[in-house]
This record gives structure tokens, C-alpha cells and sequence, in this order.
């Protein structure tokens, strides 16, 4: 119990540092608003965002998950920008929309949300329903839609670990 109220006091102190850089000079009456706010700003975080260790230190962890994930997409936008713009101007291969239905095997609503936006913000596809984990994806083409249930964006997203 100690080391929780330890790290929130680290928190409202880092709050107080941050107060006095901005302010730029240090008076009394600084100090004092300073030791106010730091501590209503706390409270707001606490209740308004549900702040806790154990959800920071969560993110924490999933951070190298998250950089994976935004290489991933990175490169996927590229890629399926490059073939979006062949497809533009062919004058032989021409668009042949179709609707991809899958179940994703993701267990939370963060991860399928994060699936979800990789595949809208991939061109050539945009997600048109994601319900319970059951997807409905658009695509250009029948092939954009092959393996999205198994992509590496899936199995990126396997590894997070939210709560």
C-alpha cells in the first residue's frame, strides 16, 4: 500500500516541478497555487481518465508492441499505396469490389479497434463493420482482402496485453 501512495505523491511532485518551470520564477504565491493544482490536476486524471499503477505500467510494457504495430502499418500504407496507384493507372486491371467477412481471434475490444483502423487507414480497404470481433472489409480488389484474418497486423496485436 506505501508503494502506491509513493508513486502517486511522484506524480503530483512532477506535476508541482512542471508548474514551476512554466511559471519561470518562484514566489510564495506560486508555490502555494502550484501545491493546489498539482494536486486537483492528480484527482483529474485519477477519475476522469481512471489513471492507475497498474494501468500505466501496462502501457509501459505494451510499448514495444506499439512501435512494432506503427512499423507495421508504415509499411502496409506503403505498399498498398503503390498498388492502389498501379491499379489506378492500368488501363487492363481495372477495380472488382468485393466484401471480406472474418472473425478475428483477438480476445480484446483495444486490439480489434486497433485492427480495425490498420485496415481502414491500409488504401484499398476500409473496415465497414466490426461487431463482437466479426469484421466486414471493403476492398478494391478480391486479392486486398486474402489473409486478413491471419496479416501480421493480427499477429502483432496478439502480443498486447490489455486490461
Amino acid at each position: 500500500m506505501q508503494k502506491k501512495h509513493g508513486t502517486e505523491m511522484a506524480m503530483i511532485i512532477l506535476f508541482f516541478v512542471l508548474w514551476v518551470i512554466f511559471n519561470g520564477r518562484v514566489t510564495a504565491e506560486i508555490l502555494l497555487f502550484g501545491c493546489l493544482l498539482s494536486a486537483l490536476l492528480f484527482l483529474f486524471v485519477r477519475w476522469t481518465f481512471g489513471w492507475t499503477i497498474r494501468r500505466e505500467r501496462c502501457i509501459w510494457q505494451n510499448v514495444p508492441v506499439f512501435l512494432s504495430y506503427v512499423i507495421c502499418l508504415i509499411w502496409e500504407i506503403v505498399k498498398a499505396a503503390l498498388a492502389v496507384a498501379g491499379l489506378a493507372i492500368s488501363p487492363k486491371r481495372r477495380p472488382d469490389p468485393v466484401l471480406v467477412e472474418f472473425d478475428s481471434t483477438l480476445k480484446s475490444s483495444v486490439q480489434n479497434v486497433l485492427l480495425a483502423n490498420a485496415i481502414t487507414l491500409t488504401p484499398g480497404t476500409i473496415t465497414v463493420s466490426m461487431e463482437a470481433g466479426h469484421f466486414v472489409v471493403h476492398c478494391l480488389r478480391p486479392e486486398y482482402g486474402e489473409g486478413i484474418a491471419e496479416s501480421r497486423f493480427v499477429q502483432i496485436l496478439e502480443k498486447l496485453r490489455w486490461e
